[in-house]
Order: structure tokens, then sequence, then C-alpha cells
């Protein structure tokens, strides 16, 4: 394995790289960027990523108006109290009938202390005294009666009686609002579909509807991470934010959300580009929670080997924590392509190093010990992200991106390296170069990643002291200095999309030309089996990825050239698990030969066509 050593070239220290954090700014004159709402942020309750409009329940008992009833309607509203009591009780069995098996059986056992609060004769007889003696509403009575027990309760120091508070305060609220729904003789407007609740406390009451039916999200201005609500939010898996401060003043009904319960933060109204991208991370089949408890289904237990048991190695490609925990409860041990961008595309000032480091902290955790590989930050100027490319380039693909881009903006490069270092303390992480096109960019990234590790010791934080550094193959000119690199890197990934748009010069955002990409050019695959001997000869390990590599159809072609690892998305492993078991690797090995031998891509479909039956190579 190559290793990290101290520069010795001249220009190697932080003098004119070590830029403030001003130097991150949008540059002077640049277009402002598209207006969102505020971020908030508090403490996780439980992990996951949702998108959705608000429903609020602020409900507070305090406030309930007290009211006066006269004696003749006394006895109308101890039947009003016994029937919310009846129709609590009745909510409640069906919630837990609903619950079984869904969540763990002590967890359930919650909703028994709520059942006894609903039978508890000290409650049942304050609030009924509170009618027949002072001729008080039910809904005040109610709320006195919850009120002084709250404030009773939340003065002492025992846990437990504080948690007794809020048990009761939930039983509270769920009486009231069957109370409401029955003294409305039509009903409100539903709240919005799939909606995220946003509230004043977590309370279990809060975490479904009347009808039993779970919400997508929850945020609160407050509430504790150990209450009863906090314990049934985590093994329903619904991911939840308590403690945002000026939650109630900042997010209205209706709003649009983006709640990343796992990073800790809510983003209020948010702009369509950082839409679309928290979008696409949920729509890449990763669940919203935590999947830490649920079993590795028996599709994703077959082993990855060839029809005649050639061992491939399978690796995650994952662009968001969501990905990262769906590929671990699939059983990919191995996060092989983690891309950085998402943190870079949702605000319009670069992400402080905390952020970073918070959130590839998470992804590490997310791994559960599983190697990570970060590749930097890689985009291009089409993006229109002002502190990156305060203009739009005239060729965006081939100008400050990738690596490039970084060397142009050594601040973040700085602080990307630090914050790879710091979340990587203890842990099997990586850093993959992209972009290169010798190893003098691979060089000078070595260099700063060595003056940063300097800087970190200097202020005596905690780091991961070695990290390999690799390259990620995707221009003409690595694949050409492919031996070189070999040599020199710890590891290579192809960026197989990438390279072929390079290699061919076609546009994949033009639907026409693209259809050149879907099967492998002949002279791609002499390019590809070209760098898989290079690296099998250097003992270097070479991985591909890409959505052209996940293909079942081009999967034969890529391992008869000598691909033996893949990082594939989580959504693609079942697919590919099933192309795999068809393909004999030997007969793949002289297809691709004499694929690669063809003079032209019609030549190889052909070929292709008579070499193999539905994609997969015949022995």
């Amino acid at each position: 394995m190559a290793s990290e050593t101290s520069p010795e070239s001249e220009g190697a220290g932080r003098s004119d790289e070590s830029a403030p954090d001003q130097a991150l700014a949008p540059a002077e004159g640049a277009a402002p960027a598209p207006a969102s709402g505020p971020i908030l942020r508090g403490a996780t309750v439980a992990p996951g990523l949702v998108l959705g409009r608000v429903h609020r329940q602020d409900h507070d008992l305090v406030k309930e108006r007290v009211e006066r009833v006269p004696l003749d309607e006394i006895e109308v509203e101890l039947n009003r109290f016994r029937q919310a009591l009846d129709d609590s009780r009745l909510q409640l069995l069906d919630l837990k009938a609903r619950l079984t098996g869904r969540v763990r059986e002590e967890d359930a056992r919650i909703l028994d202390t709520h059942l006894a609060y609903l039978r508890d004769s000290a409650f049942i007889a304050d609030v009924e005294n509170l009618i027949l003696n002072e001729q008080m509403r039910l809904e005040g009575a109610i709320g006195k009666v919850v009120g002084d027990f709250d404030r009773i309760f939340r003065l002492v120091q025992n846990e437990a009686l504080r948690q007794s508070a809020v048990d009761l305060r939930d039983v509270g609220i769920r009486v009231l609002r069957n109370l409401e729904q029955r003294a409305t003789e039509r009903p409100a407007a539903p709240p919005p579909r799939d909606y995220i609740l946003v509230g004043r406390e977590l309370s279990i009451v809060d975490m479904f509807n009347l009808a039993n039916e779970n919400v997508k999200g929850i945020v609160t201005q407050s509430g504790g991470l150990t209450s009863h609500a906090a314990i049934f939010a985590r093994s329903m898996r619904i991911p939840t934010l308590t403690g945002v401060e000026r939650l109630l003043d900042e997010v209205r009904e209706g709003d649009f959300v983006i709640l990343d319960a796992t990073e800790g933060l809510v983003r209020v109204n948010p702009d369509e580009l950082v839409r679309a991208q928290y979008a696409e991370a949920t729509q890449a089949g990763a669940p919203a929670a935590s999947t830490e408890s649920a079993e590795v289904p028996d599709w994703a237990r077959r082993p990855a080997r060839t029809q005649d048991d050639e061992k491939i190695e399978l690796e995650a490609s994952a662009g968001n924590l969501p990905e990262v925990e769906q590929a671990s409860a699939l059983g990919l041990t191995a996060v092989g392509l983690y891309r950085t961008e998402l943190l870079y595309l949702t605000d319009g000032t670069p992400p402080s190093r905390e952020a970073l480091v918070q959130h590839y902290a998470a992804v590490v955790g997310a791994a559960h010990g599983g190697r990570v590989t970060f590749r930097l930050l890689s985009v291009d100027s089409s993006l229109g992200i002002r502190y990156l490319h305060p203009h739009k380039e005239r060729n965006p693909s081939l100008g400050r991106v990738g690596i490039r881009m970084l060397f142009a903006q050594p601040a973040l490069l700085r602080r990307q390296l630090q914050a790879i270092l710091i979340a990587g303390s203890g842990a099997d992480v990586r850093i993959a170069v992209p972009f290169v096109m010798d190893c003098a960019d691979l060089r000078r990234v070595r260099e700063i990643l060595f003056e940063e590790r300097l800087e970190l010791r200097r202020t005596g934080e905690r780091f991961q002291p070695a990290v390999p550094v690799g390259v990620v193959l995707e221009t003409p000119a690595s694949l050409l200095g492919v031996r070189d690199f070999s040599a020199e890197a710890d590891f290579m990934l192809v960026n197989l999309d990438g390279l072929q748009q390079h290699l061919l010069a076609v546009d994949r955002e033009d639907p026409e030309l693209a259809r050149a990409l879907e099967t492998l050019h002949p002279y791609v695959l002499r390019a590809l089996a070209k760098a898989c001997e290079v690296a099998a000869g250097a003992g270097r390990e070479l991985a591909v990825f890409g959505a052209s590599a996940q293909r079942p159809e081009n999967a034969a072609h890529l391992i008869g050239c000598g691909f033996r690892r893949f990082a594939l998305p989580p959504s693609a492993l079942q697919e590919f698990l099933g192309a795999l078991a068809g393909i004999d690797a030997k007969a793949a090995t002289r297809v691709a030969r004499t694929s690669a031998r063809s003079t032209s891509l019609s030549e190889t479909r052909f070929r292709s066509l008579a070499e193999f039956r539905h994609g997969y190579a015949r022995p």
C-alpha cells in the first residue's frame, strides 16, 4: 500500500491555501441563492429522513378554557366524560392490537400505563368533583386536574414521577381529542396525507391519529430523549426530533419541511433544488428510519458468486445516510463509494466543519464497522452552487470539476479532509480523489492531507492517523496513466459512466446520444481490460461503479474484463445478484475478449446477441 509521506516539494506549506472561511463566501456580484426558510436544529430521538407537509398539534392543556355549566347540565358533562373514557380505552386496545409484532413487547406495555390511567379512581374522582362541586365544564376540569398533577410531579427529582405526569398528560389529551370529535357535527378537515407532525411536546397520542394511523415524522419544541413517547418513536422507527427552539414560531400548518432526524435538523420550506436532492435520496429505496433490528431478506443472503463459483466482492454505493443504513440492512458490509455532495447542495453557504464531521461520523456509524470510502466533493458549474462556481462555465463537464474545483477552493478541500480525519477516528475509512488527470493530483492531495494531520495534532484533536488515498479513474488521461496510478495510489475506482462519456465524447444528458452508452463499446472494453490487467499485476485493488456498471446486461462483460469488485446502490442489489447467478466467469472472459476485438458498437451488439442469453454469459 502506498504511504503518505511528508511533502518536500516547494509550495507545500499552508500559507496561500490556508484560506479563512471567508474564502468560501459567494463571489461579489454573484446572483443570490434562491430563498429558503430557516434551518432548525434539535436532539435526535429516532433517526431517519422524511419529506412532507406539516400538521400542527400544539394542544396546551394549561390554556384549556375554564367554563361553568348550569346545574341541569352537570349530568350531561359526567356522561360526556364516561363516553370519552370509553372511546379512549377502545382506541388504546385497538392500537395495542395493531402494534403486536411491530414493536417490542416491553414497549407495547407502555400502553397499559395509559389504560390504567383511564381507570384510575383518583383521576376520575378529581375530574368529577370539579364538575359536581364547582360546576366546571368537562374540558376545563380535565385541563386543571392534569395541569395540577403536572406541576407537582415536575417539581420532584424522581424521573419516574415526571414520566407519570407526561403519561397522564397524554391520557388527558386523548380524552379531549375524543370530546372534540364527538362535539363537532361536521368532521374537521383531515391533515395532509402522510404528514409530519409538529407539536409542543413529544406525546404518544400525537404519534397516531384517532384512527391509529401513524405519522411520517415528528418534530417537537420540547420533550425528553428517554420518555415513553421517545421509546415508542424509536421502536416504531418514526424519524423524530425534539428540543427544537422556536419551532412553533417558525413552522406553520401546511409548510413543507425536510426532517433529517439523523442529522438533527429541520429544513423549513426549502427551495426546489434542495427538495429535489432530498427527494432523490428518499426515492432511492432507502427506508426512512434505522434498520438496525431488521433481518436480512432471503434474496440478499445469496452468495455473490458466479455460476462457476467465482467470488465477486459487492460493496455499497451511497449518497446519503438512509442508503448506507439500507445497505447495511441488506448485508453489504462495506461502503465502496460514499458521494459527499449532499451537504453542499442543500444550502447557499458551504457546510461547517462541525456539520461535515457529524454527517461523516453518522455514515461511519451506520456502516457498523465496515470500511467506508469517502469520495471528495465532485460537482461542476451546471449545478449553480454560487460559492463554488460564481458563473456557469462554457463546458461544465470539462471545467473545474472534482479535484480541480477543490484545488481552486483550498479552504474547502482542507475542511473536508479534516472532517474525514476526525469522523474516521478509530474507524476504517478511505479517501477517493475524483477527476484526476495525472499523479500530480494525487500527490498534492496527499501533501495537503499531511498538513491537515499536523494541524489536528497541534490542536490536540482526535483523528485517524492513517487514511488510504485512492483515485477515481474517469478521464482518458487517468486511464492512459493507470500503470503510474497503480504504483502510487492505495486503490482505484472506475467511474464507468464518466469514463464512457469522456472516452466516446458522448453527452450523457442527451437522450438520443446516451443510447450509445447502454452497451459497452469495444474500445471501452479494451481500456477496461487493460486497467484490470495492470491493477492485478500491481496487486492494487480496483472496483467499478456507476449506473452502467450495475446494469445486468453489462455485468458479464465487466466480469469478463477482470472486475471482481462492484460498488452498487442498495436498490440495485437484488437484480444484480440475480444476474450474477447466471454468469459463467470463464465464458464471460472469452466473450469480453471477442467483443473487445470488434471494430464498432453495432458489431459488439451483434456478438452479444449471439453469445448471451438474456444478457448472461452461456458456459
